[in-house]
């Protein structure tokens, strides 16, 4: 075995052309599945950050049926002592931050112009630390400010609202009863979504209790530590038999994030799939060409008593040879592309649903290293024993007698 891994090594180095042309057919190919793979990736995260970190947190407990039914007065079946169910959220492993949140609706006005709203009373300094992709472009998040409000790009426009200007926001108690306060506009933010940017609005929740007259809250969102940590989370608020029922934030979001997300892999698996065939049929017309050029070699080893297996152990570990040397210069290739030409990534046109663009970033994962190399190797391997094998098995006598 030594002595054919010493003959596949020279092998390889003996005709340089050769060699050279199928490492960098195999390191453009494991380069761009590597490429396709981060970029891939890169989207799905971004969309994931944009919505978690936005609006929804990883998602969010109400009392249990809430978002499944509708009810004649929605207060009625709100979270009625936040203190405790904050504290038993805070208990359970993997929850980092949670925020107690009351959404409704609202006129506002700024005196001569009127518009409706959708307004969320929120924990303002602890929701600026966590929802950090809302994207102000004027002014500041809402932090400690008593009479502070965040607006909606579209919002703020059609009242004619800039910075510090005053807002007067009325909106029933729950009783029934209208109520007014006034607030200062402290920021304006575009989140690319235009249904959000024309309505939605942010004060503190305090502020928001006593214009609605109550002490409860709507729901509460949660921060977790990681990502994958929200089954663990759901599976141990149910267990506590609160009466509360956790939803994830791609349910919550489906109509941005989830259906988003599905179209996309969708469309990434067939570009996928064409790029594999290329890069497939590439490697695959490299590699038999390759074994075809030595015809005359192969049956020479076979005249002078090396076996038909042993030729092609020889030929195999050869492109075994050749298709590590490829699969790592692709690997460095992909590296260096998306770190180097694009450490900043790709700046994106709006995506469907969205009206602003973004930057996406080549995010290569170790798997896409694994899956890319394995596919270059293989496909290496596999055409070499397709063409080798009927090589080895050549009768001897008529080769030689060909021309």
């Amino acid at each position: 075995m030594g002595a054919l891994l010493r003959a596949a090594a020279r092998n390889v180095g003996r005709n340089r052309r050769r060699s050279l042309a199928l490492i960098g057919t195999m390191a453009v190919g494991c380069s761009a599945l590597l490429l396709f793979k981060g970029f891939n990736t890169g989207i799905m995260n971004q969309y994931r950050a944009n919505s978690i970190h936005a609006f929804y947190g990883h998602g969010q407990v109400n009392t249990r049926g809430y978002l499944d039914q509708a009810f004649e007065n929605p207060s009625d079946h709100w979270i009625a002592d936040p203190p405790s169910v904050i504290r038993s959220l805070l208990s359970i492993a993997g929850v980092r931050e949670v925020f107690p949140r009351i959404g409704f609706y609202a006129l506002l006005t700024n005196g001569s112009m009127a518009a409706s709203g959708r307004g969320m009373g929120v924990d303002g300094t602890a929701e600026a630390g966590f929802f950090t992709t809302m994207n102000v472009v004027q002014g500041a998040m809402l932090r400690d400010e008593e009479d502070g409000i965040l607006l909606g790009e579209g919002l703020a426009r059609s009242l004619g609202l800039s910075v510090d200007s005053p807002v007067t926001v009325m909106a029933r108690t729950v009783s029934g009863a209208v109520r007014s306060s006034i607030f200062r506009v402290t920021g304006i933010f575009h989140s690319g979504m235009k249904d959000v940017d024309d309505a939605y609005f942010r004060v503190q929740l305090p502020r928001a209790q006593r214009l609605l007259d109550t002490q409860k809250v709507e729901l509460i969102s949660l921060g977790l530590q990681r990502d994958d940590q929200w089954d663990a989370v759901a599976a141990r608020i149910t267990e506590q038999a609160m009466d509360l029922e956790a939803t994830p934030f791609a349910v919550l979001d489906k109509a941005y994030y989830q259906n988003s997300v599905d179209w996309l892999n969708a469309q990434f698996g067939v570009i996928q799939l064409i790029i594999l065939c290329i890069v497939v049929l590439g490697i695959f017309n490299t590699v038999s060409s390759g074994i075809l050029e030595r015809a005359p070699e192969i049956v020479s080893l076979r005249a002078n008593g090396e076996s038909a297996a042993g030729v092609l152990l020889l030929l195999l570990l050869e492109s075994l040879f050749l298709g590590i040397l490829g699969a790592a210069l692709g690997t460095v290739a992909g590296f260096l592309i998306s770190g180097g030409v694009f450490s900043r990534g790709i700046f994106m046109p709006p995506a469907p649903g969205l009206t602003r663009r973004f930057w996406v970033r080549f995010e290569i994962q170790p798997i896409h290293v694994l899956v890319s190399c394995g596919l270059a190797v293989g496909c290496a391997l596999l055409a070499t024993a397709l063409a080798g094998a009927r090589l080895a098995r050549m009768d001897i006598g008529k080769a030689l007698r060909s021309p």
